[in-house]
């Protein structure tokens, strides 16, 4: 158990470039949120801009036939209320939190990427140790993120994300402004993988990624650990 302090930063976007609907993929909202929540952390949930986050279509099946996690959420009236009133993360005062994670779905390829408010935000959780965890296409917000030598955030590290293959086989490769693992590599990151919608997360010290929906309760996992670890340490 921990009694830590967990910020969720959740893109606005609501369509690809194309107009196709897009949003949160809700499975990396509610599979994180309720490993916090039982694990006896205090999650903020915010989004982008402020108000109802989007929620892709695709990542809600019917009744029943959902991840556990979303089967949960369809039930939980205060998560509902939260996801539909959510403040813009910049309206939060970040600096009481002990880790920052940024769930994926396609809206956050339009809405994460060089965002300067939401880069001076990582950039601040990362200078001061905390934890920068994101899944899917979330590392996306790591593009214009720099490091305290002023070069790319992951540069050097070791991260996991949507990989091309995976980009290519839900058919959007051609809706997303870039592809994030050619992405991640070309901005020196040291990128590893699964098989294609296989889970899979890794963490390098206080940097936690995920590759896909599949691997979100793995992220979380190890955010979760490593916010153990810097607990135990201080």
């Amino acid at each position: 158990m921990t009694n830590a302090n967990i910020l969720m930063i959740v893109t606005s976007a609501a369509k690809m470039d194309n107009g196709e609907p897009t949003g949160v993929w809700l499975e990396e909202l509610t599979t994180p949120y309720y490993a916090f929540l039982d694990a006896g952390a205090n999650v903020t949930l915010t989004s982008i801009s402020g108000g109802a986050i989007p929620v892709d279509a695709r990542s809600v099946a019917e009744d029943g036939e959902n991840d556990a996690s979303v089967e949960r959420y369809l039930k939980d009236k205060d998560l509902i209320e939260k996801v539909a009133t959510t403040p813009r993360f910049t309206d939060i005062d970040t600096g009481g939190f002990d880790a920052v994670f940024l769930p994926g779905g396609h809206g956050t390829m339009f809405d994460y990427p060089d965002n300067p408010e939401l880069a001076a935000v990582i950039e601040a959780f990362d200078r001061a140790g905390k934890i920068v965890a994101a899944v899917c296409h979330g590392p996306a917000c790591f593009v214009g993120v720099k490091a305290t030598d002023g070069k790319p955030f992951v540069e050097g590290r070791t991260v996991a994300g949507f990989t091309d293959s995976e980009e290519h086989a839900v058919g959007l490769q051609d809706a997303v402004p870039f592809l994030l693992e050619t992405k991640l590599k070309e901005l020196g990151a040291n990128y590893e993988s699964a098989p294609d919608f296989e889970p899979f997360a890794v963490r390098d010290g206080t940097l936690v990624t995920g590759q896909n929906p599949a691997s979100a309760q793995k992220t979380a996992d190890l955010a979760l650990e490593a916010v153990s670890d810097i607990q135990k340490a201080a």
